[in-house]
């Protein structure tokens, strides 16, 4: 009788062993769905996070594009401000020229063609200058133009 008795301690030994093994095992089970939903919710952080950086990059380059375009339109205005400037420039040296001839002729005695030239001189000098002062406000219009369209989206 003894070994029926050692047979049936050895089975509820082994009959706990299976509980605690099934009772572990649920642990195991509750611990790896918990590991599961962490990684769900990182999975999700991550693809929110995604978005948002997509968002901003696609920001970012919108505003680059504007100020690339800003430049380009301001490299533009300096160039017709530059073009203008020679234009001053070419209209000043004329003018010079021309009033040294004028001194020179008054010393002399005046000859009418020089003095119909120093006025035409005088003119172009002045529409060059008119020219060159109109560059100058369109190339500030143009630099407060995206100023105030960005205070008026801000207002908006």
């Amino acid at each position: 009788m003894s070994d029926v008795a050692d047979l049936g301690d050895r089975i509820t030994l082994a009959l706990d062993r299976i509980r605690k093994g099934i009772a572990a095992k649920g642990r195991a089970d509750v611990a790896e769905q918990s590991v599961f939903d962490a990684l769900q919710a990182e999975r999700a952080t991550n693809k929110d996070l995604i978005a948002q950086i997509t968002r901003y990059k696609e920001e970012q380059d919108r505003k680059l594009d504007d100020l690339t375009s800003r430049v380009e339109n301001q490299a533009a205005q300096l160039q017709q401000a530059d073009a203008q400037m020679q234009s001053l420039r070419a209209a000043a040296d004329q003018l010079r020229d021309l009033n040294a001839k004028l001194r020179t002729a008054l010393s002399e005695g005046l000859d009418p063609a020089l003095l119909d030239q120093a006025l035409h001189a005088e003119i172009a000098a002045l529409h060059a200058l008119r020219a060159a002062d109109a560059a100058e406000v369109d190339a500030i219009l143009a630099e407060l133009k995206p100023l105030i369209e960005e205070a008026a989206r801000a207002a908006d």
